[in-house]
């Protein structure tokens, strides 16, 4: 048995070692992405000046390109809500509230998807706590 531990080669790789892959790429070769941005970075500048020329002589796909780096599309934010949420009262019985939060058009559907699922996200770890403590009580009676 010690002679196959002593041939098998560790499972990790570390530098000084043998390559585990010696027809691999061979150092200092730069992949074709790389060759790509060294070109654009290059040109960057031209490459800006005739996209901007392109977008003030009206052509809406350059505008558009031009338009996004500057000001990128606005995300959609939800509004700050306020009603009452026991937070002593079961994480179902919370839930139900936010439903009626809804139907009463106090708070918004999307709002009321990201707070149910910020309590499911509770609850999970809730369940993780509940769990781990009930595996110390039960490790804690099979050592005595």
């Amino acid at each position: 048995m010690t002679e196959a531990s002593e041939t098998t080669a560790p499972s990790k790789w570390t530098p000084g070692m043998p390559s585990p892959n010696p027809a691999g790429r061979p150092r200092g070769i730069i992949d074709k992405r790389q060759k790509l941005q060294a070109a654009f970075a290059d040109d960057a500048v031209a490459i800006a000046k005739v996209v901007t020329a392109k977008a003030l002589e009206g052509d809406m796909q350059a505008a558009n390109i031009a338009l996004a780096r500057i000001a990128p599309p606005i995300r959609a934010q939800a509004e700050r809500v306020q009603f009452e949420l026991s937070d002593d009262a079961p994480m179902s019985e919370q839930a139900r509230q936010i439903l009626i939060a809804v139907s009463e058009g106090k708070l918004d559907a999307d709002t009321a998807r990201i707070l149910i699922g910020c309590i499911q996200s509770v609850a999970g770890i809730r369940a993780v706590e509940d769990l781990e403590s009930r595996i110390i009580t039960l490790e804690a009676k099979t050592i005595t």
